[in-house]
This record gives structure tokens, C-alpha cells and sequence, in this order.
């Protein structure tokens, strides 16, 4: 059995909570990932650049 079929038949034993963890684990795994590698940059300039024309909603 690969690895990758060992992952998978364990996700299939996961409580609700314990898939809702992964689920953000991997989420915030693939931003800090496009954070560094810069796909983001955009999208933060264009942000930056609203909040300063006044067109952001303060949350």
C-alpha cells in the first residue's frame, strides 16, 4: 500500500471535528505555500490600493 492509500484510508476513519481540522490544517498549508511563492502579491496589492481609495468595508 502507497502512502498516499494509507492517508486515505485513514481520512476515511476521521471523526467530524478531526476532518474539520484537517481541512483548515491543509487550507492554511496551501496560503502560507502561495504566500511565499508570491501568487498572493496581487491580491494584496489591489487590497492595499482599495483600502486607500476608501472603497474597503472595515471588518
Amino acid at each position: 500500500m502507497s502512502t498516499v492509500q494509507e492517508i486515505e484510508a485513514a481520512i476515511q476513519h476521521l471523526s467530524a471535528a478531526e476532518l474539520a481540522e484537517l481541512k483548515e490544517w491543509l487550507f492554511d498549508y496551501d496560503i502560507e505555500r502561495d504566500a511565499k511563492s508570491g501568487l498572493l502579491d496581487d491580491l494584496v496589492n489591489e487590497a492595499i490600493a482599495e483600502a486607500r481609495q476608501g472603497r474597503a468595508t472595515p471588518l
